[in-house]
């Protein structure tokens, strides 16, 4: 199978390429810049450099595969019409095998806020496009605890810091572990027409978690409550000012018990489904431990 994994160097979709060539398909990884994917070449993968929002370059993209992994950078200039072109464009070759990560849960109603009700509108274009596919709907990565709103508080104080409360639960999802559901789901086209909730296999309050970390990093790790607004000024210093006061309410929103979005699926079912396994949070942290520990 000849998979064209869009966004291919991001966090979301790189593991994606490594999972198809570990299962033996051909990944053609295309992202706008080469030079970011030697790690992928050296793999094995077939790098294509271009941009989604240039129709022409989803289109000879396309041209080359029989498979399509859909991944938007919604938080990008014109995500609208890179989803546009990538599903216009695998119309167009006539693939019909596509699974699209929609990088969160799709609300049933906009919300106003145009990074969740995009998920909507790729959702219609998809769907009207008569493509085979099938939609998955991740609700928080692991990879979120590499953040410099956790990981230096592991490595410096023994904590896990998160902005929830202790007895709230969370169903971390490996990036790699979302990869292996995408390819399976490709090699699986009688699953096309369904869309899946995922998360992590295990839903763990903040207590929980911090005893994964203690397990894996073999020492006592605690859980910290970390205020919102703590939360949302590490994000102003990392990515702007400003950047973080909308994650930030949303976070107080949850804390306060004014808000109550999905964060753990039973995902027994669905992984039968996929015949896939998932890692445990503990082995998890013990891959990443040189940046814990």
């Amino acid at each position: 199978m000849k998979v064209l994994v869009y966004g291919a160097t991001g966090s979301q979709a790189k593991p994606i390429v490594f999972e198809l060539l570990k299962k033996g398909h051909t990944a053609l990884a295309f992202t706008r810049d080469a030079s970011k994917a030697q790690d992928l070449a050296d793999a094995g993968a077939e790098i294509i450099e271009g941009d989604m929002s240039n129709y022409d370059d989803t289109l000879q993209a396309s041209k080359k595969a029989d498979a399509v992994a859909l991944l938007v950078p919604t938080f990008g200039a014109e995500p609208l019409k890179m989803a546009q072109n990538a599903i216009n464009a695998a119309k167009e070759v006539q693939i019909n095998n596509l699974v699209w990560n929609a990088s969160g849960v799709i609300y049933p109603e906009r919300t106003g806020n145009p990074a969740y009700d995009i998920r909507i509108d790729i959702q219609e274009i998809l769907q009207q496009s008569g493509i085979p596919h099938i939609v998955l709907q991740p609700t928080l990565y692991a990879e979120n605890l590499l953040g410099p709103w956790t990981a230096p508080f592991v490595k410096e104080q023994n904590k896990v810091a998160y902005p929830t409360l202790p007895d709230y639960k969370i169903g971390w999802l490996p990036s790699a572990d979302m990869a292996k559901l995408i390819v399976a789901g490709l090699e699986k086209p009688a699953l096309a027409g369904n869309q899946f909730v995922v998360s992590g296999k295990e839903a763990l309050s903040g207590t929980a978690l911090a005893k994964s970390f203690s397990k894996a990093l073999q020492k006592d790790i605690a859980y910290h409550a970390l205020p919102p607004q703590e939360f949302g000024g590490i994000l102003n210093n990392v990515m702007g000012e400003g950047a973080g006061d909308g994650v930030a309410a949303e976070y107080q929103a949850i804390w306060d018990g004014k808000a109550n979005p999905v964060m753990h699926v039973d995902m027994a079912e669905i992984l039968q489904k996929f015949e896939v396994e998932f890692t445990s949070m503990e082995d998890w942290v013990k891959s990443f431990n040189f940046l814990f520990a």
